[in-house]
């Protein structure tokens, strides 16, 4: 059951996780299997990096990525069935906070983003340009004034979702004491998980959203900027898969990739925005079935208008 956001802000579908809930959903509602439906996960919606990064501009704009968007938005609105959400894993704008443009590309991005069905609610997770590559306790703060929480659970037709701030795995030199509460707070929704579907028979999933990948291909690739070193990742990938976790959906790699781990997938996602290999700017459709969650990536100009599921 999806909240009425009637009294929300008129100025964008936003709405903000707050103590590590996000509200649109009514939690005692979708706490059963209720059959199948799909989401959309997207990525690197990245407001700025095509201008600044790939065209070296001196005074960037990011007119292309408000085009990009706006076409998958006008797609997912004419999608049936309806998606559930629409997840953002990741770099919402180019721009590190405190930077001269990041407001005018929060601005942009959330008028785009209003666009946006009022029935398709919008589910935000924080990226390292959205956080800082090394965050600060001020630099969360600015995310979480103008997004909400970094990190928070819902749950969607008898499915756990839990959001984290994964640039916490990458750097938190400079907030340990942040980084140490995602890590309590991640190990109680995991046994509350475990002890829900063991006892009560809730829950027929559990998947994680994050910003930077595990992983690219294997497990045990070396560490390199678009992964989480080695000896993190091994430690987080058991935890994950003892807690029983399905999928794990991630971005930043501006590409598409993604391996196993054991039974557990992980899925990397490529920009809506900017592209560094192959693919065209895209999502991922994702279906959530009784006994598996399928996905396939297609282009923003391709988002199908009817979903089988």
């Amino acid at each position: 059951m999806i909240r009425n956001m009637a009294d929300e802000t008129l100025t964008s579908r936003l709405t903000k996780p707050q103590n590590r809930r996000f509200e649109r959903f009514d939690e005692e509602n979708e706490k059963q299997w209720q059959g199948p439906y799909c989401f959309i996960q997207g990525a690197d919606t990245q407001f700025g990096m095509i201008d600044s990064y790939l065209d070296h501009k001196t005074e960037p704009g990011w007119e292309e990525e408000i085009r990009l968007l706006k076409i998958a938005i006008g797609n997912i609105n004419k999608m049936k069935p309806r998606p559930r959400f629409f997840v953002v894993c990741g770099d919402l704008v180019h721009e590190f906070p405190g930077s001269p443009y990041r407001a005018a590309q929060e601005k942009d991005l959330k008028q785009v983003f209003n666009e946006i069905h009022p029935d398709i609610p919008l589910v935000c997770v924080c990226g390292n340009h959205d956080v800082g590559d090394s965050p600060t306790p001020e630099s969360i703060q600015i995310y979480k004034n103008s997004f909400g929480d970094d990190y928070f659970a819902f749950t969607v037709g008898g499915v756990r979702y839990i959001a984290l701030n994964s640039q916490f795995y990458q750097d938190s030199s400079q907030v340990p004491d942040l980084k140490q509460e995602q890590d309590d707070w991640l190990d109680k929704e995991l046994a509350l998980y475990s002890s829900a579907r063991n006892s009560d028979k809730q829950y027929q999933h559990l998947v994680i959203f994050q910003h930077i990948p595990w992983f690219l291909k294997t497990p045990e690739e070396e560490n390199e900027y678009f992964n989480i070193d080695i000896t993190v990742r091994q430690k987080m990938l058991e935890k994950f898969h003892n807690a029983g976790v399905k999928t794990i959906f991630c971005g930043h790699y501006h590409r598409n990739a993604g391996g196993t781990y054991k039974n557990m997938e992980l899925v990397v996602t490529s920009a809506v925005g900017a592209q560094l290999g192959d693919d065209r700017s895209g999502l991922r459709v994702v279906k959530v079935l009784e006994h598996s969650i399928e996905h396939d990536y297609v282009a923003v100009e391709d988002i199908p208008a009817d979903v089988v599921l």
